[in-house]
Protein backbone atom coordinates (compact mmCIF):
# COMPACT_ATOMS: atom_id res chain seq x y z
CA UNK A 1 0.00 0.00 0.00
CA UNK A 2 1.26 3.36 -0.91
CA UNK A 3 0.55 6.71 1.11
CA UNK A 4 1.30 9.95 -0.96
CA UNK A 5 0.85 13.22 1.67
CA UNK A 6 1.36 16.97 0.62
CA UNK A 7 1.84 18.16 4.32
CA UNK A 8 3.17 15.60 7.27
CA UNK A 9 3.05 17.65 10.59
CA UNK A 10 5.59 15.71 12.63
CA UNK A 11 6.03 16.97 16.31
CA UNK A 12 9.43 18.77 15.36
CA UNK A 13 9.18 19.65 11.54
CA UNK A 14 6.83 19.57 8.52
CA UNK A 15 7.67 17.42 5.57
CA UNK A 16 6.56 17.89 2.09
CA UNK A 17 5.09 15.46 -0.59
CA UNK A 18 6.10 12.36 1.46
CA UNK A 19 5.18 9.11 0.20
CA UNK A 20 4.40 6.00 3.23
CA UNK A 21 4.77 2.43 1.60
CA UNK A 22 3.62 -0.34 4.37
CA UNK A 23 3.74 -3.86 3.48
CA UNK A 24 0.50 -6.31 4.28
CA UNK A 25 0.89 -5.70 7.95
CA UNK A 26 0.81 -2.40 8.05
CA UNK A 27 4.04 -1.65 8.80
CA UNK A 28 6.14 0.93 7.12
CA UNK A 29 8.83 -0.41 4.69
CA UNK A 30 10.02 3.06 3.36
CA UNK A 31 9.02 6.54 4.11
CA UNK A 32 10.69 9.72 1.47
CA UNK A 33 9.49 12.21 -0.92
CA UNK A 34 6.75 11.28 -3.14
CA UNK A 35 8.45 11.01 -6.77
CA UNK A 36 4.86 10.00 -7.95
CA UNK A 37 6.84 6.84 -9.86
CA UNK A 38 3.33 4.64 -8.91
CA UNK A 39 -0.05 5.74 -8.22
CA UNK A 40 -0.92 5.89 -4.93
CA UNK A 41 -3.38 3.96 -3.06
CA UNK A 42 -4.47 7.24 -1.05
CA UNK A 43 -3.85 10.62 -1.28
CA UNK A 44 -4.28 13.34 1.77
CA UNK A 45 -3.49 16.45 1.97
CA UNK A 46 -2.11 16.64 5.66
CA UNK A 47 -1.81 14.24 8.23
CA UNK A 48 -0.04 13.46 11.47
CA UNK A 49 0.87 10.76 13.65
CA UNK A 50 -2.03 9.31 15.29
CA UNK A 51 -2.70 10.15 18.64
CA UNK A 52 -2.50 7.93 21.82
CA UNK A 53 -5.09 7.96 24.47
CA UNK A 54 -3.16 7.28 27.44
CA UNK A 55 -6.26 7.10 30.15
CA UNK A 56 -9.67 5.71 29.78
CA UNK A 57 -11.92 4.80 31.62
CA UNK A 58 -14.70 3.22 29.10
CA UNK A 59 -17.72 2.73 30.61
CA UNK A 60 -17.75 6.13 32.21
CA UNK A 61 -18.75 7.22 28.54
CA UNK A 62 -22.28 6.03 29.61
CA UNK A 63 -22.40 8.93 31.98
CA UNK A 64 -22.13 11.79 29.63
CA UNK A 65 -24.62 14.38 29.93
CA UNK A 66 -26.26 12.78 32.75
CA UNK A 67 -24.18 14.24 36.21
CA UNK A 68 -24.21 17.80 35.63
CA UNK A 69 -27.31 19.13 36.56
CA UNK A 70 -26.46 17.53 40.08
CA UNK A 71 -23.73 19.75 40.77
CA UNK A 72 -21.22 18.40 44.17
CA UNK A 73 -17.88 17.69 43.68
CA UNK A 74 -15.76 14.61 42.85
CA UNK A 75 -16.96 12.66 45.72
CA UNK A 76 -20.62 13.48 44.87
CA UNK A 77 -19.85 12.36 40.87
CA UNK A 78 -18.07 9.17 42.21
CA UNK A 79 -21.36 7.79 43.42
CA UNK A 80 -23.22 8.22 40.58
CA UNK A 81 -20.27 6.33 38.47
CA UNK A 82 -20.39 3.40 41.09
CA UNK A 83 -24.16 3.20 40.38
CA UNK A 84 -23.28 2.48 36.45
CA UNK A 85 -20.58 0.68 37.57
CA UNK A 86 -23.25 -1.96 39.62
CA UNK A 87 -25.21 -2.68 36.06
CA UNK A 88 -22.92 -3.58 33.75
CA UNK A 89 -21.88 -7.22 32.88
CA UNK A 90 -19.78 -8.45 29.66
CA UNK A 91 -22.21 -7.33 26.77
CA UNK A 92 -22.87 -4.03 28.60
CA UNK A 93 -19.61 -3.45 29.01
CA UNK A 94 -18.62 -4.36 25.76
CA UNK A 95 -20.87 -1.89 23.86
CA UNK A 96 -19.61 0.78 26.12
CA UNK A 97 -16.83 0.38 25.01
CA UNK A 98 -17.38 -0.09 21.33
CA UNK A 99 -18.78 2.78 21.75
CA UNK A 100 -16.05 4.68 23.30
CA UNK A 101 -12.74 3.29 21.38
CA UNK A 102 -14.98 4.21 18.11
CA UNK A 103 -15.08 7.58 18.46
CA UNK A 104 -11.41 7.87 19.65
CA UNK A 105 -10.85 6.76 16.57
CA UNK A 106 -13.16 8.65 14.62
CA UNK A 107 -11.24 11.55 16.72
CA UNK A 108 -7.36 10.49 15.70
CA UNK A 109 -6.77 8.21 18.62
CA UNK A 110 -4.53 4.98 17.59
CA UNK A 111 -3.73 3.43 20.90
CA UNK A 112 -5.99 3.39 23.84
CA UNK A 113 -4.49 2.66 27.64
CA UNK A 114 -7.74 1.28 29.69
CA UNK A 115 -7.35 1.59 33.17
CA UNK A 116 -9.74 -1.31 33.96
CA UNK A 117 -11.05 -2.43 37.27
CA UNK A 118 -14.30 -4.03 36.44
CA UNK A 119 -13.30 -7.56 37.05
CA UNK A 120 -15.71 -9.53 38.86
CA UNK A 121 -19.66 -9.77 38.68
CA UNK A 122 -21.55 -7.03 41.00
CA UNK A 123 -21.13 -9.44 44.28
CA UNK A 124 -17.56 -9.84 43.72
CA UNK A 125 -18.06 -13.37 42.07
CA UNK A 126 -15.19 -13.86 39.42
CA UNK A 127 -17.08 -14.26 35.61
CA UNK A 128 -15.25 -17.43 33.68
CA UNK A 129 -12.67 -16.81 30.89
CA UNK A 130 -11.45 -13.34 32.10
CA UNK A 131 -14.92 -12.00 30.61
CA UNK A 132 -15.12 -8.52 31.14
CA UNK A 133 -11.28 -8.63 29.78
CA UNK A 134 -12.34 -9.85 26.90
CA UNK A 135 -14.99 -7.94 26.19
CA UNK A 136 -12.94 -4.87 26.33
CA UNK A 137 -10.79 -6.29 23.96
CA UNK A 138 -13.36 -7.77 21.36
CA UNK A 139 -14.68 -3.84 21.95
CA UNK A 140 -11.16 -2.47 20.56
CA UNK A 141 -10.80 -4.76 17.80
CA UNK A 142 -14.41 -4.00 16.70
CA UNK A 143 -13.28 -0.22 16.95
CA UNK A 144 -10.08 -0.55 14.81
CA UNK A 145 -7.90 0.55 17.97
CA UNK A 146 -4.56 -0.54 19.53
CA UNK A 147 -5.55 -1.16 23.16
CA UNK A 148 -3.00 -1.78 26.03
CA UNK A 149 -5.13 -3.17 29.12
CA UNK A 150 -4.12 -2.09 32.27
CA UNK A 151 -5.70 -4.40 34.26
CA UNK A 152 -5.90 -3.22 37.51
CA UNK A 153 -5.47 -4.32 41.44
CA UNK A 154 -7.71 -2.77 44.00
CA UNK A 155 -7.43 -4.09 47.21
CA UNK A 156 -10.25 -1.72 49.87
CA UNK A 157 -12.61 1.55 49.84
CA UNK A 158 -10.09 3.48 51.61
CA UNK A 159 -7.78 4.20 54.11
CA UNK A 160 -8.82 1.98 57.08
CA UNK A 161 -11.73 0.84 54.55
CA UNK A 162 -12.26 -2.30 53.27
CA UNK A 163 -14.46 -2.70 49.90
CA UNK A 164 -18.53 -1.75 49.78
CA UNK A 165 -20.84 -1.37 47.41
CA UNK A 166 -19.62 -1.42 43.42
CA UNK A 167 -16.19 -1.57 44.95
CA UNK A 168 -17.14 -5.32 45.51
CA UNK A 169 -16.30 -6.20 41.99
CA UNK A 170 -12.62 -4.16 41.66
CA UNK A 171 -11.09 -6.13 44.07
CA UNK A 172 -9.38 -10.01 44.03
CA UNK A 173 -9.23 -9.63 47.64
CA UNK A 174 -5.31 -9.89 47.65
CA UNK A 175 -1.86 -8.93 45.89
CA UNK A 176 -1.29 -12.65 45.36
CA UNK A 177 -4.74 -13.70 43.60
CA UNK A 178 -4.43 -10.19 41.95
CA UNK A 179 -0.62 -11.63 40.39
CA UNK A 180 -2.56 -14.92 39.99
CA UNK A 181 -5.39 -13.48 37.71
CA UNK A 182 -3.08 -11.28 36.06
CA UNK A 183 -0.68 -14.29 34.72
CA UNK A 184 -3.86 -16.49 33.90
CA UNK A 185 -4.97 -13.50 31.88
CA UNK A 186 -1.90 -12.59 29.76
CA UNK A 187 -1.93 -16.47 28.64
CA UNK A 188 -5.16 -16.14 27.64
CA UNK A 189 -5.15 -12.91 25.54
CA UNK A 190 -1.96 -14.66 24.03
CA UNK A 191 -4.40 -16.86 22.31
CA UNK A 192 -7.69 -14.75 22.26
CA UNK A 193 -6.16 -11.35 21.46
CA UNK A 194 -2.56 -11.39 20.87
CA UNK A 195 -3.17 -7.63 19.28
CA UNK A 196 -3.40 -6.41 22.81
CA UNK A 197 -1.07 -5.02 24.99
CA UNK A 198 -1.47 -6.35 28.49
CA UNK A 199 -0.08 -3.60 31.54
CA UNK A 200 -0.92 -3.36 34.72
CA UNK A 201 -2.36 -0.85 36.84
CA UNK A 202 -2.27 0.61 41.02
CA UNK A 203 -5.33 2.30 41.76
CA UNK A 204 -4.14 4.62 44.30
CA UNK A 205 -2.57 4.79 47.35
CA UNK A 206 -5.88 4.67 48.77
CA UNK A 207 -6.86 1.37 47.47
CA UNK A 208 -3.71 -0.11 48.76
CA UNK A 209 -2.14 -1.10 51.69
CA UNK A 210 1.15 0.93 51.84
CA UNK A 211 2.76 -2.03 53.15
CA UNK A 212 1.73 -3.72 49.66
CA UNK A 213 2.98 -1.66 47.20
CA UNK A 214 6.31 -3.01 46.77
CA UNK A 215 4.74 -6.58 46.67
CA UNK A 216 2.07 -5.79 43.73
CA UNK A 217 4.91 -4.04 41.72
CA UNK A 218 7.41 -6.93 42.57
CA UNK A 219 5.33 -9.64 41.09
CA UNK A 220 5.39 -8.08 37.71
CA UNK A 221 7.41 -8.16 34.93
CA UNK A 222 9.81 -5.11 34.81
CA UNK A 223 8.67 -4.49 30.88
CA UNK A 224 5.37 -3.20 30.91
CA UNK A 225 3.63 -0.02 31.45
CA UNK A 226 2.57 0.33 34.91
CA UNK A 227 0.09 3.22 36.08
CA UNK A 228 -1.25 4.88 38.69
CA UNK A 229 -3.86 7.40 39.89
CA UNK A 230 -1.86 10.28 41.70
CA UNK A 231 -3.00 13.26 43.94
CA UNK A 232 -6.24 13.67 41.97
CA UNK A 233 -7.73 15.34 44.99
CA UNK A 234 -6.68 17.40 48.37
CA UNK A 235 -8.66 14.94 49.93
CA UNK A 236 -6.40 12.03 48.95
CA UNK A 237 -3.47 13.86 49.73
CA UNK A 238 -4.90 14.77 53.21
CA UNK A 239 -5.44 11.08 53.83
CA UNK A 240 -2.39 10.02 52.91
CA UNK A 241 -0.58 12.03 54.94
CA UNK A 242 -3.15 11.54 58.22
CA UNK A 243 -2.58 7.75 57.52
CA UNK A 244 1.55 6.90 56.65
CA UNK A 245 2.96 10.69 56.98
CA UNK A 246 3.44 10.95 53.68
CA UNK A 247 2.58 12.66 50.49
CA UNK A 248 1.55 9.89 47.75
CA UNK A 249 4.15 10.52 45.62
CA UNK A 250 6.78 10.06 48.13
CA UNK A 251 4.70 7.09 49.32
CA UNK A 252 5.04 5.74 45.72
CA UNK A 253 8.58 6.17 45.38
CA UNK A 254 9.79 4.64 48.58
CA UNK A 255 7.77 1.47 47.45
CA UNK A 256 9.60 1.52 44.13
CA UNK A 257 6.81 2.15 41.94
CA UNK A 258 7.95 4.98 40.50
CA UNK A 259 10.49 5.07 37.23
CA UNK A 260 10.58 5.40 33.91
CA UNK A 261 7.70 2.55 32.94
CA UNK A 262 5.65 4.44 35.07
CA UNK A 263 2.41 6.52 34.36
CA UNK A 264 1.23 8.78 36.74
CA UNK A 265 -2.28 10.12 36.35
CA UNK A 266 -3.54 13.06 36.69
CA UNK A 267 -0.99 14.67 39.24
CA UNK A 268 -2.68 17.41 40.04
CA UNK A 269 -2.18 18.25 43.46
CA UNK A 270 1.94 18.29 44.20
CA UNK A 271 4.27 19.59 46.29
CA UNK A 272 7.59 21.16 45.45
CA UNK A 273 9.24 17.98 45.98
CA UNK A 274 6.79 15.85 44.73
CA UNK A 275 7.28 17.35 40.97
CA UNK A 276 11.01 16.87 41.64
CA UNK A 277 10.59 13.26 42.75
CA UNK A 278 8.89 12.78 40.13
CA UNK A 279 11.19 14.47 37.01
CA UNK A 280 13.89 12.70 38.68
CA UNK A 281 12.51 9.02 38.32
CA UNK A 282 11.93 9.95 34.43
CA UNK A 283 7.72 9.28 34.86
CA UNK A 284 4.97 9.85 32.45
CA UNK A 285 2.17 12.26 33.65
CA UNK A 286 -1.30 11.35 31.91
CA UNK A 287 -2.91 14.66 32.45
CA UNK A 288 -6.89 14.71 31.47
CA UNK A 289 -8.04 18.38 31.12
CA UNK A 290 -11.51 17.78 30.16
CA UNK A 291 -12.09 15.70 33.26
CA UNK A 292 -10.41 17.34 35.51
CA UNK A 293 -12.44 20.25 34.20
CA UNK A 294 -15.32 18.38 34.27
CA UNK A 295 -15.25 17.73 38.07
CA UNK A 296 -13.56 20.27 39.12
CA UNK A 297 -10.06 18.63 39.74
CA UNK A 298 -8.24 21.68 39.60
CA UNK A 299 -5.18 22.73 37.29
CA UNK A 300 -2.06 20.30 37.49
CA UNK A 301 1.42 21.69 37.15
CA UNK A 302 2.41 20.64 33.58
CA UNK A 303 5.33 23.04 32.88
CA UNK A 304 7.10 22.75 36.44
CA UNK A 305 6.99 18.74 35.48
CA UNK A 306 8.01 18.74 32.22
CA UNK A 307 11.04 21.16 32.91
CA UNK A 308 11.48 18.49 36.30
CA UNK A 309 12.06 15.85 33.34
CA UNK A 310 8.61 13.94 33.16
CA UNK A 311 6.77 12.96 30.10
CA UNK A 312 3.73 15.01 29.38
CA UNK A 313 0.84 13.00 27.87
CA UNK A 314 -2.79 13.08 27.76
CA UNK A 315 -5.49 11.13 28.54
CA UNK A 316 -9.81 10.99 28.19
CA UNK A 317 -10.29 9.68 31.92
CA UNK A 318 -14.44 9.57 31.77
CA UNK A 319 -14.97 10.43 28.46
CA UNK A 320 -16.89 12.90 28.88
CA UNK A 321 -15.08 14.57 25.76
CA UNK A 322 -13.24 12.35 23.34
CA UNK A 323 -10.91 14.96 21.10
CA UNK A 324 -7.36 14.91 21.47
CA UNK A 325 -7.74 18.40 20.26
CA UNK A 326 -9.32 19.69 23.08
CA UNK A 327 -7.24 17.95 25.68
CA UNK A 328 -3.93 19.39 24.42
CA UNK A 329 -5.76 22.77 24.32
CA UNK A 330 -6.51 22.40 27.78
CA UNK A 331 -3.12 21.20 28.68
CA UNK A 332 -1.26 24.32 26.78
CA UNK A 333 -4.66 26.37 28.54
CA UNK A 334 -4.46 25.24 31.95
CA UNK A 335 -0.50 26.30 32.17
CA UNK A 336 -1.28 29.58 30.63
CA UNK A 337 -3.80 29.91 33.75
CA UNK A 338 -1.45 29.13 36.44
CA UNK A 339 1.98 30.97 34.99
CA UNK A 340 -0.28 33.90 33.55
CA UNK A 341 1.86 33.50 30.18
CA UNK A 342 1.46 32.56 27.09
CA UNK A 343 3.11 29.75 25.13
CA UNK A 344 4.43 27.86 28.19
CA UNK A 345 4.79 24.86 26.20
CA UNK A 346 5.98 24.62 22.67
CA UNK A 347 4.81 22.96 19.49
CA UNK A 348 6.99 20.14 20.14
CA UNK A 349 6.08 19.68 23.85
CA UNK A 350 2.68 19.57 22.15
CA UNK A 351 2.57 17.30 19.49
CA UNK A 352 4.66 14.79 21.52
CA UNK A 353 2.59 14.84 24.31
CA UNK A 354 -0.66 13.67 22.15
CA UNK A 355 1.38 12.05 20.14
CA UNK A 356 5.16 10.17 20.60
CA UNK A 357 5.43 10.55 24.21
CA UNK A 358 1.81 9.35 24.63
CA UNK A 359 2.59 5.84 22.58
CA UNK A 360 5.46 5.36 25.01
CA UNK A 361 3.73 5.03 28.07
CA UNK A 362 1.19 2.20 26.43
CA UNK A 363 3.94 -0.01 25.03
CA UNK A 364 6.29 -2.13 27.37
CA UNK A 365 9.80 -0.56 27.84
CA UNK A 366 12.34 -0.40 24.55
CA UNK A 367 9.28 -1.00 22.44
CA UNK A 368 8.21 2.80 21.46
CA UNK A 369 6.63 4.25 18.83
CA UNK A 370 7.63 6.41 17.15
CA UNK A 371 5.94 6.83 13.75
CA UNK A 372 5.62 7.08 11.24
CA UNK A 373 8.92 5.19 10.84
CA UNK A 374 10.34 2.58 9.05
CA UNK A 375 9.48 -0.84 11.02
CA UNK A 376 6.67 0.51 12.72
CA UNK A 377 2.90 0.27 12.20
CA UNK A 378 1.62 2.61 10.51
CA UNK A 379 -0.68 5.40 12.09
CA UNK A 380 -1.81 8.11 11.09
CA UNK A 381 -4.48 11.30 11.58
CA UNK A 382 -6.01 12.42 8.79
CA UNK A 383 -7.09 16.37 8.61
CA UNK A 384 -8.56 19.19 7.46
CA UNK A 385 -6.35 21.69 7.39
CA UNK A 386 -9.16 24.27 5.57
CA UNK A 387 -12.22 24.27 7.63
CA UNK A 388 -13.99 27.07 9.47
CA UNK A 389 -11.75 26.16 12.34
CA UNK A 390 -8.43 25.73 10.08
CA UNK A 391 -7.78 27.66 7.67
CA UNK A 392 -5.32 29.76 7.93
CA UNK A 393 -3.30 27.85 10.81
CA UNK A 394 0.23 27.27 10.68
CA UNK A 395 0.42 23.13 10.14
CA UNK A 396 2.11 23.36 13.88
CA UNK A 397 -0.53 25.57 15.44
CA UNK A 398 -3.40 22.81 14.07
CA UNK A 399 -2.81 21.45 17.72
CA UNK A 400 -4.28 24.07 19.19
CA UNK A 401 -7.10 25.22 16.41
CA UNK A 402 -7.89 21.92 14.85
CA UNK A 403 -10.96 19.86 16.62
CA UNK A 404 -12.27 16.24 16.58
CA UNK A 405 -14.51 17.27 13.67
CA UNK A 406 -11.34 18.39 11.77
CA UNK A 407 -10.03 14.80 11.54
CA UNK A 408 -11.08 13.05 8.45
CA UNK A 409 -10.00 9.30 9.18
CA UNK A 410 -7.48 7.54 11.41
CA UNK A 411 -5.01 4.94 10.24
CA UNK A 412 -4.06 2.39 12.61
CA UNK A 413 -1.69 -0.27 11.78
CA UNK A 414 -2.17 0.59 7.62
CA UNK A 415 -5.89 0.38 7.51
CA UNK A 416 -7.73 3.42 7.33
CA UNK A 417 -10.95 4.06 9.07
CA UNK A 418 -13.36 6.47 8.21
CA UNK A 419 -14.38 8.97 10.69
CA UNK A 420 -18.01 9.12 9.48
CA UNK A 421 -18.25 5.50 10.00
CA UNK A 422 -16.29 5.28 13.38
CA UNK A 423 -19.23 7.62 14.45
CA UNK A 424 -21.95 5.87 13.17
CA UNK A 425 -20.33 2.56 14.87
CA UNK A 426 -20.29 4.24 18.52
CA UNK A 427 -23.73 5.22 18.02
CA UNK A 428 -25.53 2.28 17.21
CA UNK A 429 -23.09 0.83 19.66
CA UNK A 430 -24.74 2.88 22.44
CA UNK A 431 -28.12 2.55 21.08
CA UNK A 432 -28.17 -1.27 21.60
CA UNK A 433 -26.84 -1.08 24.86
CA UNK A 434 -29.36 1.47 26.33
CA UNK A 435 -33.19 0.74 26.85
CA UNK A 436 -35.84 3.07 24.62
CA UNK A 437 -37.12 4.86 27.74
CA UNK A 438 -33.01 5.67 28.38
CA UNK A 439 -32.77 7.47 25.43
Amino acid sequence: MRIAIGTLVLPDRLLSDVRIELDGAGVVTAIGPDAASAPADMAVEVAAPAFANTHSHAFHRLLRGRTHADGGDFWRWREAMYAVAGTLDPDGLRAAATAAYAEMVAAGYAAVGEFHYLHHAPDGTPYPGHAMERALADAASAAGIRLTLLDTVYLRGGFGTEVTGAQRRFTDGTVERWHDRWDALRADLAVTHPEVTLGAALHSVRAIDPDRLAAAVAGLPTDIPLHVHLSEQPAENAECRAATGLTPTVLLDRAGVLDARTTVVHATHLTDGDVATLGAASVSVSMCPTTEADLGDGLGRAADLAAAGARLTVGSDQNVVIDPFDELRRLEGGARLVSGRRGVLTPEQIWRAGTSDGHAALTPVGATRQAPAVGRPCDLALLDAASARTAGSDPHALALTATAADVLGTVVRGVHHASSDRRRLAVDALLRREPAHAR
